[in-house]
């Protein structure tokens, strides 16, 4: 896909509100994306165009936080709830079609809102507002402004189970040490975030 916006007010002033209702197809949010439940925080600040489905917006938080798109999602916005049909008429009665619905007319004036990915490691992110801006300079969208630190590996046990991988993985007398290097490989770094590769990977999205 490309999207692709004019941002002069790219990271400055707020859109008034007669523009927003006049042009909203031109809206880009400044959203901050936190992994809750870890200390010190794992978080991401990106740039998406209003216009965006929550699919695909999905898939742009599945790059930014370092996910591989393996499991389950879901966005509680409000009162909906919305995930990618799974054919299933007990799942999908539960959900609204994310491939239906823009970002814009989902979040409407909310500030804050949830994004689970894995329902059974269970990794909620708050999703917070941080900039209604109108694009008009040529900045390409979706962009990561910036970001701390590494997401945990996929289905390593939620929250609790990242605290017993780190201690392992990093205790070499540990019993569990061999074992999960050969699994997660050597080069674990959970303080490593390269802004470079994800905004490459983005591009390519685009």
């Amino acid at each position: 896909i490309v999207i692709a916006f004019d941002c002069s007010c790219y990271g400055t002033g707020e859109m008034s509100a007669k523009s927003k209702k006049s042009d909203l197809s031109r809206v880009v949010f400044q959203l901050k994306v936190i992994l809750k439940g870890i200390e010190p925080v794992i978080w991401r600040s990106i740039l998406v165009p209003g216009s965006i489905t929550l699919h695909k917006f999905h898939k742009v938080l599945q790059i930014v936080m370092g996910w591989d798109e393996e499991h389950l999602h879901n966005f509680s916005i409000g009162d909906h709830d919305y995930s990618m049909p799974q054919h299933d008429p007990v799942f999908d009665s539960d959900f609204e079609d994310s491939r239906k619905h823009k970002l814009e007319k989902a979040i409407g004036k909310r500030r804050k809102f949830i994004y689970l990915y894995d329902f059974g490691d269970s990794w909620e992110h708050e999703i917070r507002v941080e900039k209604t801006l109108k694009a008009d300079s040529g900045t390409l969208v979706p962009i990561c402004l910036g970001g701390v630190r590494a997401c945990p590996p996929e289905d390593v046990g939620g929250v609790w189970g990242y605290e017993d991988f780190l201690a392992a993985y990093f205790d070499p007398s540990h019993e569990e040490h061999e074992n999960l290097h050969d699994w997660a490989g050597d080069d674990f770094n959970p303080e490593r975030f390269d802004l470079e590769t994800v905004n490459e990977r983005l591009r390519k999205l685009r």
